[in-house]
Formats: structure tokens, C-alpha cells, sequence
């Protein structure tokens, strides 16, 4: 008995001093969460935005694919950075690849080498850290077109369209300096041809190219200094801009489609944590698995097969990456027209394209206000448009589209003309012919395309879904019933605005004083009725046309 006691005595002093530990460490952790979250806020800030809602659209995920792209690109280049050797000094290749053994090249080029051939998985960091940026670029612009075609660069996101389109700028130039770095014979091409058109600048052309390149072409500090650019700056520069997107994304909560239970004043979805998290995680791995497959089997600037840079060689299918073949077709569509003046030389064959480059972005860059101050709409916008109700807005998107399609068949016009047996001068003058023409025969077919699917929807609202069954009616005549569409659809498909189109102010004021009316407003009255009139939107169906329709007293 005694014994008995005394080892249930035991033990209760032994789980007593379990207890005692616990709520020791209970409250160590305590403390030191409140030690933290008294100098950071972390707690109230946690609370605040970790159950933060989102809907859910596939097309969101497109911003996330360049998040993950973005993650991969920083994660690969710290790995190549600790191999990789950015001078432009001389020396002679000893290394494994053995067409280039006793060739002199730059140690940017051999460093290149020998992360491919001696490093181990270099070559596959390499073609990963590759593969990630064409993703990075082409997700950026998809996810811009989505917010774009659907309006959410409205009020009150015009800046973070504004940081969105300076991460898209960024990162195109930011890649181009990337595949510049291994100093090959491709890379060097595409650095030849950046000075060309930095030197077809008038005036300072020769004080930028001085700045930037250090000197004559090729030189030795070129290398140096877009390797800076490219790990530093740059980069530096696009994690700020991308934590301020994040932030603003945060701040004006996420836009959705139209929908039953969804206004402009609340966000249907589900909680960030977990829901968000967990899929997240889930779908950064996959987007870093998908990538580091297509690495492993498609080789991307394979820099071996192109030698190291000789300025007095070039080879014959050099071709930038995706992102940046437009910029050539600007060059290599345009005529080589120069004006020769006072001893000097200005090159329009190549300034001309510099400018058009610059003013496309100006475009995308500012469109948000440009439509904000045509509609004169001041109001927060958080439901999104579907295309098709957007007829204009929707049809410069194509446009835009098709004229970037066409600068890049004509900036690989060789390659066109090789593979498919063409003339060379044929596709030249046909991407001469359609910059003008493609954008606005892509307009006037997206337009009328949008008007088309608007018919569509107002006779679907009143007259329902062809059910394909036949009906004979008393007198004889057969016709198909239709069946009504479920509220939620109804919802769905009058839920968008229509605005009106401004109207020029009255020529004579209340006293009969004739009113100026000023060429800016007049300009965008004109623009607004392009944008509103009755040529640009279908008028939506109203409750009484519905109501009579449904009642059997209109023809169904």
C-alpha cells in the first residue's frame, strides 16, 4: 500500500514539475511575443490582414506566376553571381568545352563557360535563371492586359498600374542586360546595336553612350557596369516597386468580377490564412517545377555555339530575346532616311524607331488617367468589366496587340524569310504597310466583335436559352421554347454601368452671353462619345422590356 502511494506520489510531483516547466515556457514564449510585437506592431498587424479576403478567378493567378518567376530569378542569380566573373580581361580558354580550347575571349565569356560545363547543375541554374525571366516578362504583360481588358486600373489604382508597368519596363531591360553579361557573339550583337541607337540621339547621344559604355565599344568596362545594373540597381530598384505593388494590392483590397452578393463596398472570397497560403505555397512550387522542367529539356542561349564576341563578326540569326524583338522591328522596318546639316548627321532610319519605343510606353504608362479624364468618372471602381462591354477600351488592347506582333515578325524578318522561303524585302514591306494598317483593322474587328456579344447577352436576357425543343401553337405556327435564365446569370450580365457620353456645355449661358468653349474640351467630348455613344454600346435591356417579354405579351 505504502509503495503504491508513494509511486502515485512520484508521479504527481513529476507531472506537477511537467506543468510547472510548461507554464514556465509558456511564458518565455509570452514574453518574448510580447517583447517583439510591443516594437513592431507584428500581433495588430497580423490580426489585420492575415484573414484579409480574396476572390478567387484563375486570372489572379497570373500576378502570382510573376511573383514566383520573380523569387526564382533572385534565388538562381545569387547562385550564379558567386560563380560568375564580370571582366572584360583577355585571356585564353584551357577548359572542358573542347571547339573553344586556345581561343582568347573576355573572362565574363570563360567564367560563362565554366559555369556550364564545370559547376555543378550550373548549366541548369543558368537555363533556369533564363527560363525564369522570359516567365517573369511574359506573365507581367498578361497579368497587364487581364487588368487592362477588365478595367482595374481605375480609381483608385492608377499608381499601382503605374508600378506595375515600371516593373514590366524594368524587367525587360533588366533581361536584356542579363543575356548580355556572358559577353558572347549574340550578346554582343544586341550591345552593338543598343549603342547604335543610343548614338542616334541628337545632341547628347555621344555624352550617353560615354556614360554608359565607358567608352568606344566594345572596351572594358561595359561588362562591369551592366552587371552592377543588372544585380544591384535594377533588381534593388524592383523589389521596392514590387513590395509598394503588394502593399497598395493590400490597402485597396482586391478587385472582383460581378456577381450575386458582390458591390463595390465588399470583397466575396476566402480568408488569406490559411485558404490563400496554403494554395499559394502549393502553387509557388509548381510554378517552380514546371519551370525547372522546361530548363532541364529546351536549351536556352546556349552561348557555346556562338563563340565569344568579336566586333568584326556577327551571327547570322541574332535575335534578342522575345520581349525586346519589337524594338528591332521598329529599326528594321524603317527606311534608312538621314538628314545631313551644319557638318552633322542625324539618323532618323534609327531615331525615329528610338522615339516610337519611348512614346509606346508613354501610352500604356498613362492610359489610367487618359481614360479617367475622358469619362470624368471621379468614383472608386472595385468590380471589374467585362471585355465585351467595353468595346473601345477593348479594341485598343487588340490593337496594341497586333501592332506588337507585327514588330516582331519584322524584327526576325531573316528568319521568316529563310524558313519559309519568302523574300526578305516582301515581309519588310508588308510590316511597313500593316504598322498602319494591322492596329486599325484589329480596332474595327474587335469593336464590332464586342458589339456582337453585347446583342448577344440582351437577347439572352430577354429571351432566355434556346432549349431546342419545338412547340406547335394553336394556330399552327411552330416555334422553340426558350428557357428563362437563372437570377444569378441575370445578375451577371446587367450588372455593369453604362455610361453617358459628355456633352459640350450650352453655346449661350443663362444670359444669353455666348459661352467659349475651349479645343480640350471639345477634344474630349468627341473622345467621350467615340468611347459612350450609341456606335460603342448596346443599350442594356430595362426590368419593364424584361417584364413584358417573360409576361407573354412581347414575342418570345
Amino acid at each position: 500500500m505504502s509503495t503504491h502511494i508513494s509511486d502515485a506520489t512520484s508521479g504527481a510531483h513529476e507531472e506537477i514539475g511537467h506543468s510547472e516547466a510548461g507554464v514556465e515556457q509558456k511564458h518565455l514564449g509570452e514574453k518574448s511575443a510580447d517583447w517583439v510585437d510591443g516594437r513592431l506592431g507584428v500581433y495588430n498587424l497580423a490580426k489585420a490582414n492575415l484573414r484579409k479576403i480574396f476572390p478567387d478567378h484563375w486570372s489572379f493567378m497570373l500576378g502570382e506566376i510573376c511573383l514566383y518567376s520573380f523569387i526564382i530569378i533572385i534565388l538562381t542569380g545569387v547562385y550564379l553571381t558567386l560563380f560568375f566573373n564580370p571582366s572584360m580581361g583577355e585571356v585564353v580558354y584551357h577548359g572542358t568545352y573542347t571547339p573553344l580550347q586556345g581561343i582568347k575571349m573576355s573572362e565574363a565569356y570563360k567564367s560563362a563557360l565554366d559555369i556550364s560545363f564545370d559547376v555543378r547543375g550550373g548549366l541548369l541554374i543558368r537555363q533556369i535563371h533564363h527560363w525564369a525571366a522570359i516567365v517573369f516578362v511574359a506573365a507581367m504583360l498578361v497579368h497587364m492586359m487581364r487588368v487592362f481588358f477588365t478595367g482595374a486600373f481605375r480609381k483608385p489604382r492608377e499608381i499601382n498600374w503605374l508600378f506595375g508597368f515600371l516593373l514590366l519596363f524594368l524587367g525587360m531591360f533588366d533581361g536584356f542586360m542579363g543575356y548580355s553579361l556572358p559577353d558572347d557573339l549574340l550578346s554582343g550583337t544586341g550591345i552593338r546595336f543598343m549603342e547604335g541607337a543610343i548614338l542616334s540621339v541628337p545632341l547628347v547621344g555621344t555624352y550617353l553612350q560615354m556614360f554608359l559604355y565607358g567608352g568606344q565599344f566594345p572596351g572594358n568596362d561595359i561588362i562591369p557596369r551592366f552587371f552592377t545594373i543588372h544585380v544591384l540597381l535594377i533588381p534593388g530598384i524592383m523589389l521596392g516597386l514590387l513590395v509598394a505593388h503588394l502593399i497598395l494590392v493590400f490597402y485597396h483590397k482586391h478587385t472582383q468580377f460581378a456577381g450575386p452578393g458582390r458591390t463595390e463596398k465588399n470583397v466575396v472570397g476566402m480568408p488569406l490564412m490559411p485558404v490563400y497560403m496554403a494554395k499559394a505555397g502549393g502553387f509557388f512550387f509548381l510554378v517552380f517545377g514546371v519551370i525547372a522542367f522546361v530548363s532541364a529539356i529546351a536549351s536556352v542561349n546556349p552561348i557555346w555555339e556562338y563563340g565569344p564576341y568579336r566586333p568584326d563578326q556577327v551571327s547570322t540569326d541574332a535575335q534578342p530575346d522575345w520581349y525586346m524583338g519589337f524594338s528591332e522591328g521598329l529599326i528594321r522596318i524603317m527606311p534608312g532616311w538621314e538628314i545631313r546639316a551644319w557638318g552633322h548627321t542625324l539618323e532618323l532610319g534609327v531615331f525615329i524607331p528610338l522615339v516610337i519605343f519611348g512614346l509606346m510606353f508613354v501610352v500604356i504608362a498613362i492610359y489610367p488617367f487618359l481614360e479617367g479624364w475622358i469619362t470624368g468618372d471621379k468614383r472608386e471602381h472595385h468590380i471589374l468589366d467585362r471585355p465585351r462591354n467595353a468595346p473601345v477600351r477593348t479594341g485598343l488592347g487588340v490593337a496594341w496587340i497586333a501592332e506588337y506582333i507585327i514588330l516582331l515578325v519584322g524584327g526576325g524578318n531573316d528568319l521568316f524569310a529563310t524558313h519559309l522561303h519568302l523574300s526578305i524585302d516582301a515581309i519588310t514591306w508588308a510590316c511597313r504597310v500593316l504598322f498602319f494598317v494591322g492596329p486599325v483593322i484589329a480596332f474595327m474587328v474587335t469593336k464590332r466583335w464586342c458589339m456582337g456579344l453585347q446583342r448577344r447577352d440582351k437577347d439572352k436576357i430577354l429571351h432566355g436559352r434556346e432549349t431546342g425543343t419545338i412547340k406547335r401553337l394553336p394556330h399552327g405556327e411552330f416555334i422553340e421554347v426558350h428557357a428563362q435564365l437563372p437570377q444569378e446569370e441575370l445578375f451577371r450580365l446587367t450588372a455593369h454601368e453604362q455610361s453617358a457620353p459628355a456633352e459640350l456645355p450650352a453655346a449661350v449661358d443663362e444670359n444669353g452671353v455666348k459661352r467659349k468653349i475651349g479645343s480640350i474640351t471639345k477634344l474630349r467630348a468627341k473622345l467621350s462619345a467615340g468611347y459612350f455613344g450609341p456606335q460603342s454600346q448596346i443599350a442594356k435591356p430595362t426590368a419593364e422590356e424584361h417584364a413584358e417579354i417573360t409576361s407573354g405579351h412581347g414575342h418570345h
